[in-house]
């Protein structure tokens, strides 16, 4: 068989259909896009100009979508476009001119020697993540023998080689027997896309049946435009290895998009292995450095409850359990500090029933009341990913009109029988006009073995170490709870 592995065939590619995106929501992506090149006869460098600054190189995959096997003999990837800061760099311990341009004057040119350009490479994968050198993005420059710590002007190189690249590159050597046509599907990993849930739940001026809106923001810090891309949203943990780039935390300013057309949600979801996948309808556009919205879920007349709950234990039991359950038992201290804050949760069920019932992604959620026309913000804190047909509880603040008192009436200890009883009042005064309910939380924390005796209000049994009575505080007034509580080892 002829062999014709010495020629070398320069084969740039042709993009073919819109890239497919799926943004994790752990600041990675999974890229696909089909692209079109040709073969002849030898070896052919095969030239994609389409990579981001954050491809995992060996994340890469090239098939041909016929099935027929490549013979790839070797990739590259170069992340490093150029740049003026990259020139500079390339021109070190070299002269080079400089324009300077002034106001009342005419533009002149200056010959300068690059001591140091101060270029600073991108940090792709593989990038060193240490600290820099002091003083590394500060340019040197030596005119007419004196010193600058600044360029003189804008520098002016010579053309560009053909070595140069003006965006990140995958170039492979790919050997073919005989001419032929490929549409390949390409894949990758890339850092510097991210997204994320978050809801607003607006309540009316009075009731809980509020509506519920969520929207999905996407950010692109990835180096590459996505132009009519099929996207996809996959919520869930997956596990990776090494590196990882999570854009979630960084500023940005929340810039609403347009929403989509009518007619549905823009956004679908569906199970995926043990992940919850959802996809935009139809094509959109993500340019890098672009933050963009879509609306994934809009609800009328969800049910939710405000819970107001009072935890008065102030003491910190775990500085007390690792000296040894002894220390619990019969510790006199214990349980004496109190709170006297109300808190205030808010919780709704995720189900069909209550205009709902779809995997809630985790994100912020926010809500919102009614005063005439205005909105009025009144809380704010994360959930986490929430299946559907799952109660969501959501701490929001404290509640201003609601004041907790709890103090220890009586304590026991009897060593030679093992047991220690102790007695507790609790008092809740509401200063609002209208009647609450407050759930009074008590943690059991001396022994597993407890009896609770004496209680003049219903109580509900949580946990081994955990019980709650739930009580109508009236209007205005105020309303008290004691209780025994009897432990044995």
């Amino acid at each position: 068989m002829k062999k014709h592995l010495a020629l070398l065939f320069i084969c740039p590619t042709v993009a073919l259909a819109g890239p497919g995106l799926t943004i994790y929501n752990q600041g990675f992506a999974a890229v696909r896009d089909t692209i079109k090149f040709g073969l002849q006869p030898g070896t052919n460098a095969v030239v994609y100009n389409g990579a981001t600054m954050m491809l995992e190189p060996d994340s890469v995959i090239l098939r041909d979508s016929a099935g027929k096997p490549l013979d790839i003999l070797e990739q590259n990837y170069r992340n490093d476009p150029v740049t003026s800061g990259l020139l500079l760099s390339l021109f070190e311990g070299k002269e080079v001119d400089f324009l300077v341009k002034e106001t009342e004057k005419p533009d002149r040119m200056v010959r300068g020697k690059v001591i140091r350009s101060g270029y600073v490479p991108s940090l792709g994968y593989g990038a060193y993540h240490g600290g820099m050198p002091s003083g590394a993005g500060q340019p040197i420059v030596e005119v007419d023998g004196q010193i600058r710590f600044s360029l003189p002007g804008e520098p002016v190189f010579p053309s560009l080689g053909d070595d140069a690249i003006l965006k990140p590159r995958l170039t492979w050597q790919i050997g073919s027997l005989k001419e032929a046509e490929i549409d390949a599907e390409l894949g990758y990993i890339t850092g510097g896309l991210s997204w994320e849930a978050s809801y607003n739940i607006v309540a009316p001026e009075k009731g809980n049946e509020v509506e519920f809106i969520g929207w999905i923001t996407m950010e692109n810090k990835c180096g590459r435009d996505f132009v009519d891309a099929q996207i996809k949203l996959l919520a869930g943990d997956v596990n990776r290895v090494g590196p990882q780039y999570d854009t979630r935390e960084w500023a940005r300013p929340r810039v609403m998009a347009l929403q989509a057309s009518m007619g549905g949600p823009p956004v679908e979801q569906k199970a995926f292995d043990e992940y919850h996948l959802y996809t935009l309808k139809r094509p959109a556009t993500l340019r890098n450095n672009e933050i963009k919205q879509v609306e994934f879920v809009r609800a009328s007349g969800v049910q939710t409850q405000i819970i107001y709950v009072y935890d008065g234990l102030k003491t910190d039991l775990d500085r007390y359990r690792g000296h040894g359950q002894a220390n619990l038992n019969d510790n006199d201290e214990l349980g004496v500090p109190s709170s006297t804050t109300v808190k205030i949760v808010r919780e709704f069920m995720n189900s069909e029933a209550n205009k709902l019932g779809i995997p809630l992604p985790r994100g912020k959620i926010r809500f919102y009341r009614a005063d005439g026309s205005n909105l009025e913000f009144t809380g704010e804190n994360l959930i986490g990913h929430t299946p559907k047909d799952e109660l969501v509880k959501v701490y929001t603040g404290e509640a201003f009109d609601l004041v907790g008192e709890r103090k220890r009436t009586d304590f026991k200890v009897d060593h030679a029988n093992n047991w220690a009883s102790e007695t507790f009042e609790i008092v809740l005064r509401n200063r609002k006009k209208e009647e609450v309910n407050i759930r009074i939380v008590e943690h059991l924390y001396r022994s597993a073995n407890w009896e609770v005796k004496g209680n003049d209000a219903d109580f509900i049994k949580i946990d081994s170490n955990e019980i709650q009575f739930r009580v109508d505080v009236p209007a205005e007034s105020e309303r008290k709870v004691n209780y025994t509580v009897v432990y044995t080892w």
